[in-house]
């Protein structure tokens, strides 16, 4: 183990400021290169050694209380560092910045979002980051592991509730569930916890249907489109096994063999080409309808889809006077 380092001096000998400063790389590296002035000064480098480095552009200054061990652009993870670190010892990443943290993909958040328990004092002087306190907050919804931020079911119910419309809530919930990041139960018990909120009621019926088995937000939509318009409801994610492997249908009427694939942008994706054509045609050989609804076509004309839906139902001997 390395000797304790001396009090900090500027007229400290070279040797002791090269320990310093590999303690300092060393606790940088941890922290995508960003640190607190607080932290610099616990490990022993002064004032005036910061300063030194900051005028030769060794280092730069980040924020009000953050420096960086080097001068290039700042990542992602370097960004989220800087702010948690300005936002204080108790902040950590929250609603959809804490998704993307924990690995929530194809979502690029509006900003940073920071989280501090309620009372906890705020610097906002001179930072850039957005930092709230929050009246929800208990020790073990954190996690400190890494980069501190919410555990993913607190933070894809708060990112929800703080989305800027009931569409981007839905999305962020669904996307959290598809990407298995979190279970539908495993937001259904954080949701529980929310006792008062204006889309309390809306975010409990989009989990009603992700417990049902929807994992898209397009097959959420035309679970709706089917209730507004007195269409039977589908089930979800049906499986089928075939010689050439196991696929999940996402809406299918069984009594009626009508089958809707909802496609999304990643079926445009060239690795999944292939696969979707392999899948549509098993389906077709069981002699099941197929219908593919892309997701445009629910924000551009989805009356024309849903009319073909309810043409296929009708075919396939479904009335709506016999539901």
């Amino acid at each position: 183990m390395d000797a304790p380092l001396p009090p900090a001096t500027d007229d400290a000998p070279a040797e002791v400021r090269v320990r310093r400063r590999a303690h300092i790389a060393e606790l940088a590296a941890d922290q995508a290169g960003v640190l607190s002035r607080s932290q610099v000064y616990s490990l022993g480098i002064t004032r005036g050694e910061v300063r030194a480095n900051l005028r030769a552009r060794r280092w730069q200054s980040v924020g009000r209380h953050c420096i960086c061990v080097h001068t290039g652009p700042l990542v992602r993870q370097a960004q989220w560092w800087a702010a948690v670190l300005e936002g204080g010892p108790r902040a950590f990443l929250d609603g959809e910045s804490a998704l993307v943290a924990a690995g929530l993909e194809h979502y690029v958040p509006s900003g940073i979002r920071v989280s501090v328990p309620r009372g906890a004092r705020i610097r906002h002087r001179g930072t850039a980051a957005n930092i709230r306190q929050t009246r929800r907050w208990e020790a073990s919804d954190v996690v400190v592991d890494g980069i501190p931020r919410a555990r993913v079911p607190v933070a894809a119910i708060r990112a929800a509730l703080w989305a800027r419309s009931n569409r981007q809530a839905a999305l962020l919930l669904t996307m959290s569930v598809q990407q298995r990041l979190a279970t539908p139960e495993e937001l259904s018990v954080e949701m529980l916890r929310v006792r008062r909120d204006k889309r309390r009621a809306f975010l409990h019926g989009v989990l009603l249907d992700l417990l049902g088995g929807v994992r898209s937000l397009g097959e959420l939509d035309v679970l709706r489109g089917c209730r507004d318009r007195g269409l039977p409801l589908p089930d979800l994610q049906v499986l089928r096994r075939t010689r050439t492997g196991n696929y999940y249908l996402d809406l299918k009427w069984t009594r009626w063999q009508v089958v809707v694939e909802v496609d999304g942008i990643q079926h445009t994706w060239v690795e999944n080409v292939v696969g979707d054509a392999l899948r549509q045609n098993s389906i077709a050989i069981a002699a099941d309808t197929v219908l593919r609804l892309p997701v445009l076509g629910l924000r551009v004309c989805p009356d024309d889809f849903f009319d073909q839906i309810e043409e296929a139902l009708r075919a396939a001997g479904w009335s709506s006077l016999a539901a």
